[in-house]
C-alpha cells in the first residue's frame, strides 16, 4: 500500500491510500475518520481495481478547507482530487459525509464519474434528527463533544475490536477540521436532496438496517430517485458497515464496479 501527498490545483494537500491497479476507485470516508477506515475494502478491491483512499480535508494528513465551508466546498475539493489524480473519469464510493460529497460530485461533476456509490447516506432528515445533528455540530465546534456519543449509535454490543480502532481515529482527529465537516454534513442532507434524478451513471445505495440516522427508508427512496438508482440494506449492522460487514459491503461493491456504464435498449446503447 503506497502512500502519497497530491498537490490540489489550488495549492492545498491530500494525503491518499493507493494500492493496485486497473480502472480507478475513488474512496471518500466520513466525519472523524481518515483513509484507512476502508481497509477492509482496500485490501479485497485493489486485486482488480486501482483503489485511491484520501483523507478528507482537516482530517488525517489532509490540508483543512476554511472555518464555514459546507458540502459545496467539499464537492469541488473532490472535484480538485479527481482532477489531480489524472486518471481520467473514476469510480467514488463515499461513507456518511463522503457519501454526501460523492452523491454532489455525481450532481455538479457528471463527466468525472464512471459510477457512484453511497454508503450509510443521509436524505431529508425529520425534524427531530435535524435537531439532534445541529446540537452536536455545536458542540463539536465549542469543543464539547463525547466521543462515545457516536460510537453508540455506529456500533453494537459484537462489534468491540473494530469501535476500539474506530474510537482511536476519533481521539486523533485535529478537532477543527473535524468540526468545520461535521456542521457542513449536518447542514447538507438537503443540498442535493432533489437532484437524485439527474445522476444516471450506475448508483448503488447501502446502508444497515440498524442506522438510525443513515436509515433503510432514506437508502430506498435516494435508490429508485435515481435512474440506474440500486438499493442495499445489510441486515444486522449499524452505520460503520464496511467494517461491520466488510465481505457484504465489498461484494456489494464488487457487483456495481461491474455494472455496465452504458445500457442498452432496441440494440441501441445509451
Amino acid at each position: 500500500m503506497t502512500q502519497r501527498t497530491l498537490r490540489l490545483s489550488d495549492g492545498a494537500t491530500v494525503a491518499a491510500l493507493d494500492v493496485g491497479r486497473g480502472e480507478p476507485l475513488l474512496l471518500i470516508h466520513g466525519v472523524g475518520m481518515n483513509a484507512r477506515a476502508w481497509a477492509p475494502q482496500i485490501a479485497d478491491l485493489s486485486h482488480d481495481y486501482r483503489v485511491i483512499a484520501v483523507d478528507m480535508p482537516g482530517h488525517g494528513g489532509s490540508s483543512p478547507l476554511p472555518r464555514g465551508a459546507g458540502l459545496r466546498d467539499y464537492v469541488a475539493w473532490a472535484a480538485r482530487v479527481i482532477e489531480a489524480l489524472a486518471l481520467g473519469t473514476v469510480n467514488v464510493a463515499g461513507h456518511s459525509m463522503g457519501a454526501l460529497i460523492a452523491t454532489g460530485l455525481a450532481v455538479d461533476c457528471p463527466e468525472l464519474l464512471r459510477r457512484v456509490a453511497v454508503l450509510n447516506g443521509v436524505h431529508r432528515r425529520t425534524a427531530q434528527a435535524r435537531a439532534a445533528v445541529e446540537a452536536r455540530a455545536a458542540q463539536i465546534a465549542a469543543g464539547d463533544y463525547d466521543t462515545e456519543a457516536p460510537l453508540a449509535r455506529w456500533f453494537g454490543p459484537q462489534d468491540g475490536a473494530v469501535r476500539a480502532q474506530v474510537a482511536g481515529w476519533l481521539r486523533a482527529v485535529d478537532p477543527q477540521g473535524y468540526a468545520t465537516a461535521y456542521d457542513a454534513f449536518a447542514k447538507g442532507d438537503d443540498v442535493y436532496a432533489d437532484q437524485w434524478h439527474r445522476i444516471t451513471c450506475p448508483a448503488l445505495v447501502l446502508t444497515g438496517d440498524g442506522d438510525a440516522n443513515s436509515t433503510p427508508d432514506m437508502t430506498c427512496t435516494m435508490a429508485a430517485s435515481a435512474p440506474r438508482g440500486r438499493a442495499v440494506v445489510v441486515r444486522g449492522h449499524r452505520h460503520m458497515v464496511n467494517l461491520t460487514a466488510p465481505d457484504e459491503v465489498s461484494r456489494a461493491l464488487g457487483d456495481w464496479l461491474k455494472t455496465p456504464l452504458m445500457i442498452e435498449r432496441d440494440g441501441v446503447r445509451a
